[in-house]
């Protein structure tokens, strides 16, 4: 019984009783223990008596407000994680409560996964924090926040480290699914300003029309609809990080006023003229083929090379070896956990498969799969070929006979090289006949397998 990790502390503050009630049944159903509180007053009193690891706190409450919550618990509470809960679709409220500390917001309305992917990232970075980058952490399984033993991903742990011992600007590079904000954050938590925010955004989620008021704000009046003056993001990171994600979906325009940011270190507010300098990290993303984006220019030549001083670029799942089965295993033993089942196991057949299939998704995908394996499955029964999906099934039956082009044999047999040596590139060229730079461009004319 002592060998069994403790579950992580919860404390559940909103003024209402109904939401109380929702958010403590479905943290308590995913194995947490949850402590609830109606007002900031009694969540005080709460925390001088309780540990708690992670504070989930609505942004507007009667009285003493979120933010003084928030405020409180940073200056007393140093271990303490927080996540602000802001109505939708407002981002002032995000933008306060990562200003005063709360590393993780969530915009209601949202869904019961929503909330425990935002719970876990939350208790992750809590975890990030406490180690840090000392000899004393976790073994490779937890590096980072991420999970990995090919040499593919060494290479990303080595490119991390160097990252997060400059100010530098980074670029990520990675198919959908990989995990950018993931080595995003790992820098940033790594990095000398760990203790200021980490802010992400997703340029490609926010409408254009909306993006630079977003990213830089607003003054009143400055359109139709400011009915106020307002903060943007690069508020928010000031002194820390900001991660814009999808940053090739940005319009030529918004472009040029990044790259003014980078150059000047000012920001300008929508409907001002005056500028205010800005001390922030600048982490950028993206799935696409940057300088290929240059080239038919929709995206600056001059920007990509600010970004580009320090590039990192993610392998796909299918290039990561035996990594496949070791984040299926680590995720059915997180979701057996969490719903209180024996950890689950996988048949030999069920390993093959999962191993060979060709994972477009990526990690994501392969989370999602693992998760519904575990939900759905019998809590004694292993995890066997036929309870994966078909898709996953019936692939390799897909691909077998004399009805493929030359080009996706290739690629499946260039794939499966790379495979079989763990993702090394250099191992892979040898086995191929070509040297390393005939593989790298060869894998970017072969691109990714059809979904």
């Amino acid at each position: 019984m002592g060998s069994s990790p403790e579950p992580a502390r919860i404390l559940v503050v909103d003024d209402s009783p109904a939401t109380l009630e929702v958010l403590q049944r479905n943290l308590a159903a995913a194995g947490y223990q949850v402590f609830t509180s109606p007002g900031a007053v009694e969540a005080i009193h709460l925390l001088e008596e309780t540990r708690v690891d992670l504070v989930v706190t609505d942004l507007k409450m009667p009285k003493v407000s979120g933010l003084d919550l928030v405020r409180h618990i940073r200056a007393n509470l140093k271990d303490t994680e927080i996540m602000m809960i802001t109505g939708y679709p407002s981002i002032e409220g995000a933008v306060q409560a990562v200003k005063t500390g709360a590393e993780e917001y969530l915009a209601k309305p949202f869904t019961d996964e929503e909330l425990l992917a935002a719970v876990r990232r939350a208790l992750e970075k809590r975890r990030i924090r406490q180690y840090g980058g000392a000899q004393s952490a976790p073994a490779a399984s937890a590096r980072h926040g991420l999970l990995g033993e090919s040499e593919a991903m060494q290479e990303v742990f080595a490119a991390i480290d160097k990252a997060a011992s400059t100010l530098a600007t980074v670029l990520i590079a990675g198919e959908s699914g990989t995990g950018k904000e993931l080595v995003a954050r790992a820098i940033h938590y790594g990095s000398a300003r760990s203790s200021a925010p980490f802010v992400p955004v997703n340029c490609g989620g926010i409408p254009e029309g909306l993006l630079e008021s977003e990213l830089f704000g607003h003054v009143k009046g400055a359109f139709t609809g400011a009915v106020d003056s307002r903060a943007g993001f690069f508020h928010a990171a000031d002194n820390g990080t900001i991660f814009l994600d999808e940053v090739s979906e940005m319009s030529l325009s918004m472009q040029v006023k990044l790259l003014r940011t980078l150059q000047d270190k000012e920001i300008c507010m929508v409907g001002s003229s005056r500028t205010r300098r800005v001390d922030v990290r600048i982490l950028a993303a993206t799935n696409k083929d940057l300088p290929a984006q240059v080239a038919k220019g929709v995206f600056r030549e001059d920007l990509f090379y600010r970004l580009n001083v320090i590039a990192i670029d993610i392998p796909p799942l299918r290039e990561r070896g035996e990594d496949i089965l070791l984040l299926a295993r680590h995720f059915a033993t997180r979701f057996a956990k969490e719903l209180g089942k024996p950890p689950a196991c996988f048949s030999d057949e069920a390993l093959e498969i999962l191993r060979a299939y060709e994972w477009p998704g990526n990690v994501r995908e392969l989370e999602n799969v693992i998760q519904r394996l575990v939900v759905m499955g019998d809590r004694d029964a292993p995890i066997e070929a036929c309870d994966l999906p078909s898709l996953m099934r019936f692939s390799a039956l897909r691909k077998t006979g004399f009805t493929r082009t030359l080009a996706e044999v290739e690629r499946e047999y260039v794939r499966n090289v790379l495979a079989s040596v763990g993702g090394n590139k250099t191992r892979a060229s040898e086995i191929l006949g070509i040297d390393r730079k005939t593989l790298r461009l060869k894998l970017t004319e072969l691109g990714p397998p059809p979904a």
